[in-house]
């Protein structure tokens, strides 16, 4: 670990995709962070949803998620290669924890698309907002004021109200589906915080903590696959239509990268709590994109989910 006075003497360069915005101010830096954020991720929803439209890709979204985290450990590891070697900070140990709730927040979510309608599966992600502040709470011993509070279950509960909408005009719900999501929710609250703290204590760098976590979690996946059998199947499925199936996953992956290092810079800069809060904001602009671009039902109850997060949305900056 680093001494502390050297991390006060020294500031922390702020990076998006080894761009240095060090010198930026504050205020442009988090506006030009949110900006990437939603671009990549905007982007990594649209081919999500439409990789599962293929005939068949139901039951292969740990597969996929297999060849994501392939790509990120070529991507990270290419990347520190190039800006100077590999160089780890955070031991080991923490990196197989991260990497076991990296595999079960992507590797659930990836798989709970093939079960639920994507915009429901989008929503009920949005809900870790809660367990990130109890997350905070237990695992960082932080104090988050009353309206942290009530703004994180007041957009829980337009998103409820989102989801609930969906199952009325929309009723193609899976058990596997919920219980998939629901974990995934845990493990992605988890990560936030153990990331900002591991992050924060040994100053460490994005690209170090993406490829340990990817690397040491693709390893977790091909034993996983190897025991289910879904490695063999996964490819054979991928195979026969290579264009789609390996080309979509390619640029879902090389997006979803480039979003994983904004992120985890602005978790760096601005804590786990409002890094989530602009991820779920993404959420809600992913879910406009989806009803625009895929043939999908519509109800009012939508419009007024929407409203309860453009409320809070505006009052929050407002504070």
């Amino acid at each position: 670990m680093l001494p502390s006075k050297r991390q006060d003497v020294l500031p922390q360069r702020v990076y998006l995709l080894n761009f240095d915005i060090t010198n930026l101010p504050s205020t442009l830096q988090f506006l030009v962070l949110c900006g990437a954020v939603f671009f990549f991720y905007v982007g990594y929803g649209y081919f999500q949803e439409l990789i599962f439209q293929l005939d068949g890709m139901r039951p292969f979204g740990w597969y996929l998620t297999f060849i994501q985290f392939g790509f990120y450990s070529i991507f990270s590891f290419t990347e520190m290669k190039c800006s100077g070697g590999i160089v780890r900070r955070i031991p080991l140990s923490i990196y197989a924890q991260l990497a076991f709730y990296t595999v079960a927040t992507m590797g659930l979510s990836n798989a709970s698309v093939g079960y639920l309608n994507y915009p429901t599966q989008v929503i009920f992600k949005c809900c870790k907002l809660i367990p990130v502040l109890i997350g905070g709470i237990l695992i960082q011993g932080k104090r988050y004021g009353c309206w942290d509070l009530l703004a994180a279950s007041l957009m829980s509960f337009g998103l409820i109200l989102f989801s609930l909408a969906d199952s009325q005009v929309s009723p193609n719900f899976d058990p596997r589906g919920y219980i998939m999501i629901s974990f995934a929710l845990v493990a992605d609250a988890i990560i936030g915080n153990v990331q900002e703290k591991s992050m924060k204590n040994y100053n460490a760098q994005n690209k170090e903590v993406v490829l340990f976590s990817y690397s040491i979690g693709c390893v977790y996946i091909f034993i996983l696959l190897v025991l289910t059998g879904e490695l063999f199947d996964g490819f054979a499925f991928f195979w026969n239509n290579p264009w789609k199936t390996y080309g979509y996953s390619v640029i879902f992956s090389i997006l979803g990268f480039a979003g994983v290092n904004v992120v985890l810079t602005l978790v760096r800069i601005t804590g786990a709590l409002m890094a989530v809060t602009v991820t779920t904001m993404r959420k809600a602009v992913t879910i406009i994109v989806s009803f625009i671009l895929f043939s999908k039902p519509f109800t009012m109850t939508y419009v007024w989910a929407g409203l309860i997060h453009s409320m809070i949305a505006q009052s929050k900056n407002a504070v």
